[in-house]
């Protein structure tokens, strides 16, 4: 399976400690160079960047198209970073966008691209056996004060039958 990821939900996951479980599921996970340079990069000290920089399972592919870049990136607003991972999922007819951005999230599916993020990537982890805790995973999401919808969180323990936090 084809993976794209954009730089929120590497980032989330590496301040949960959860983000050496995404190839798990995935295998392997692509990234534009853009995403890598914010996260490593303009990000260095910063939670994620040591993790991404190491990860042996990240790749980090470059845009090929960056006229569609720029369009997009103009038209949507959007950051470079989302936009790279939106364009390069199409370029490689990625099965999945990992995306956490609402705005992103709707420009990526207008596009035809799936989307999942990090709600939705700890709910698979934790239905596949590879996370023991969901409820403990989405604390620590709101500890370190991700942008995050309690809300979202406890709909999404209802849905697994989870004491809401």
């Amino acid at each position: 399976m084809k993976v794209v990821s954009d730089a929120s939900p590497l980032i989330a996951l590496a301040r949960i400690d959860c983000l050496e479980l995404l190839p798990k599921l995935y295998g392997r996970v692509l990234i534009p160079t853009e995403v890598f340079n914010e996260v490593t990069v303009a990000g260095a000290g910063l939670p994620g960047a040591r993790q991404v920089a190491g990860a042996t399972w990240i790749e980090v592919t470059t845009v090929t198209d960056t006229a569609a870049l720029e369009e997009a990136r103009r038209r949507t607003g959007l950051g470079t970073g989302e936009v790279s991972a939106i364009v390069l999922a199409k370029e490689l007819g990625a099965e999945l966008a990992l995306i956490d951005e609402r705005r992103a999230r709707r420009f990526a599916k207008d596009e035809g691209v799936d989307v999942i993020g990090c709600v939705g990537i700890l709910e698979t982890l934790y239905r596949h056996g590879h996370l023991a805790d969901l409820r403990d995973a989405f604390a620590r999401l709101l500890h370190h004060e991700f942008r995050i919808d309690r809300r979202a969180l406890n709909e999404s323990l209802l849905r697994l039958k989870l004491p809401i936090l």
